[in-house]
Formats: C-alpha cells, sequence, structure tokens
C-alpha cells in the first residue's frame, strides 16, 4: 500500500490576464496559499513554462524547479493534452482543433500532426530533466466520430484507425521510454482512447507498450454510466495519474448520456466541483491506496456551476480530507509474538 501525494492542482483551467493567475509566481503562491502542495503544468502556457528551453535545458529546468518550490510546491506531471489532441485529429474537426495550434501549422493537418508529435518528444526530455515519472495527454481520435454511427460503419474501419493511433503514438511511446517517463492518456468521450475497451484495442496496436499508461479520471466515467470503481481493478497497474474531478449524472425522460446537444449546464451528465457531484471518493482513494498508486491526487475544475476560485479553495481541504495515511500494522500486533514451531505443531497435531 501507498500514501498518496496531495493536494494538487491542474492550472490549466485557472490561467489568465489578470492577477493572480497571469504568471508563474503569482499563481504558485495563490496555490500554496490555499493549501496545495503540487501543481500540473498545462505544456502550451507559455507563461509556465518554455518546452523547447526545458527540453534542451537542465539548468533551465532546475531554475524552474528551485522557483516552484519556493513556494512550497512541487511539479507533479506536465500535460499536453492539447498537443496529444493534435496527433491524430479526424477530417471533421480539423478546423475547430486548429484553434490548438500554432498559426504557421493551421490549415495543414500534416505539418500540425508533425509539430503536435514533436511538442510530445519534447515532453518527455523534460519531464526527465524535472525529474518527473509520469506525463499527462490525450489520444487524439480518428475513429471518434464513428462511435455510435448509423449507417453502420464499414467494415475495418474501426481496425485501421487504431492501427493508425499506434502508428503515430509508437515513437512517441518510445521517446518516453528512453527518458523514463510514463505516458499516461485521460481515458476522455471525444477521445478514441474513451473506455477500457478502446485502451485494450490500442494497447493490442502498440504490443502492450509498457509506458502507455492512464490518467485515472472517474468524471468521464459517470457520464458514460462505466462502472468507475471496478475500471481502477482492472486497470490499477497502468494507472500512473489521478485527476480528482466531480460529476453527477441525472437522466430524465428527455435526455440521457448523449446530452441532446444541450450546455454543459443543461446535460443530463454534468462536471461538478469537489463535493457536489455523486462521485464515491472515498472508495476510490481507498482503492488506489490499497493498489500502491504512487502518485499525486490533482484537482481538475471544470464545473458547470461553482465559480473556479470557490472550487480550487474548497479542493485543496476536500483531497486532504480524502488521502490516506497508509498503515503498517495489522489490528492485532498487539497480540503477536515470536513463532514457536512446537506450539504449531501441537496445534494442529502434527
Amino acid at each position: 500500500m501507498k500514501t498518496i501525494k496531495g493536494p494538487a492542482i491542474f492550472l490549466a483551467q485557472f490561467m489568465g490576464d489578470e492577477a493572480p493567475f497571469n504568471s508563474l509566481d503569482n499563481i504558485c503562491k495563490w496555490v500554496s496559499d490555499l493549501g496545495y502542495k503540487g501543481i500540473q503544468i498545462p505544456t502550451w502556457e507559455t507563461r509556465l513554462i518554455d518546452l523547447s528551453k526545458a527540453a534542451e535545458s537542465k539548468t533551465y529546468c532546475d531554475e524552474l524547479k528551485g522557483k516552484i518550490a519556493s513556494y512550497g510546491l512541487e511539479i507533479t506531471e506536465l500535460s499536453t493534452h492539447l498537443q496529444g489532441q493534435l496527433v491524430a485529429v479526424n477530417p471533421a474537426y480539423d478546423e475547430m482543433f486548429d484553434a490548438f495550434a500554432p498559426d504557421e501549422v493551421k490549415g495543414n493537418p500534416h505539418q500540425r500532426k508533425i509539430w503536435a508529435t514533436n511538442q510530445l518528444m519534447m515532453a518527455a526530455k523534460t519531464s526527465k530533466n524535472l525529474g518527473l515519472k509520469s506525463h499527462a495527454t490525450f489520444s487524439g481520435a480518428l475513429a471518434w466520430p464513428y462511435v455510435y454511427p448509423w449507417p453502420q460503419r464499414p467494415d475495418g474501419l474501426i481496425e485501421t484507425a487504431f492501427q493508425e493511433l499506434a502508428n503515430r503514438w509508437k515513437p512517441i511511446l518510445d521517446e518516453f521510454d528512453e527518458n523514463g517517463v510514463d505516458l499516461c492518456y485521460e481515458i476522455h468521450p471525444g477521445e478514441d482512447l474513451h473506455d477500457g475497451v478502446s485502451y485494450e484495442m490500442f494497447l493490442d496496436k502498440v504490443n502492450n507498450h509498457k509506458r502507455a499508461c492512464l490518467l485515472y479520471d472517474p468524471s468521464h466515467f459517470v457520464l458514460q454510466q462505466l462502472d468507475y470503481i471496478q475500471f481502477i481493478d482492472f486497470y490499477h497497474e497502468r494507472i500512473k495519474a489521478f485527476h480528482v474531478k466531480d460529476a453527477e449524472f441525472n437522466p430524465t425522460g428527455k435526455q440521457g448520456v448523449y446530452g441532446g446537444y444541450q450546455s454543459w449546464a443543461n446535460r443530463a451528465g454534468r462536471f461538478r466541483s469537489l463535493g457536489d457531484g455523486e462521485i464515491d471518493f472515498q472508495t476510490i482513494f481507498t482503492k488506489l491506496s490499497e493498489y500502491g498508486f504512487d502518485g499525486w491526487a490533482v484537482m481538475e475544475w471544470e464545473c458547470c456551476v461553482k465559480s473556479p476560485q470557490q472550487g480550487a479553495e474548497e479542493g485543496a481541504p476536500f483531497i486532504a480530507d480524502h488521502i490516506i495515511q497508509v498503515t503498517d500494522k495489522a489490528f492485532d500486533d498487539f497480540a503477536g509474538g515470536e513463532i514457536d514451531r512446537s506450539l504449531i505443531n501441537r496445534s494442529l497435531g502434527i
């Protein structure tokens, strides 16, 4: 068993143009004052990190760690969610996902894929330079438009999509392996890796690559009505990162899992701030601790009702209250004694 580290916070949803959200120093002081001990850094946010410099310079990485440490914080993981998304984009989403890409590759899916792949390669080197063991990302999606098809999918379409996905990610996974870092896919609707079965399909195509790991976020499973507790039993050996995010599912006679094209606030499945949804975090923290999860509990805020500031303020104590300081003792240790072999044999009649 292991004691989970935390509380930590993913900074992506908090960065902005006004203090304290407009610089590394300001936001570090803010989250530290709230009681957080770690930060997960989105690598596309240049106010937090220069990814190209970090990939090449151990000195820069040491200085970055030192600045963050001066606020009593550690880096938990780096994130390339946006860049990972661009490793694999179905043509139906080309224009919309161009918003995540730099101007020089917009309108050019091939060059955009090359740029995104290079971003992941740099993230692997940077993670090593920072002394990190895990990295958070998305898989991207080639097959997602065909997830619930009518007309039926052509035979071989899914097989081809997952083979191509594997072809694109295999060199990236090898780079992460070379740098000693686990690449953790956030299993998420909208990605080709959106549940356990699709993750296993991908694993098969990458020959069970040891670095093809998981970022566990139960909120995405509530919205799919997937058993998020049993998921841990199935995949605990691959779970190397953890987003603590709450959600609720309120189906009606008018809508269910698919949400009827409604806004976030009006969908049956909604993300909520910690403690405001229906997720059983007590059981989650217990299982992850029992299975020896050796990582951070990182709050991700995406609530459709509560402000990010309030969500962050409430998140740190919520996580701290759920972290289990695992025991190294059994309840009846006091009654134990030295092994008496003759007593054992007499007790068994041997």
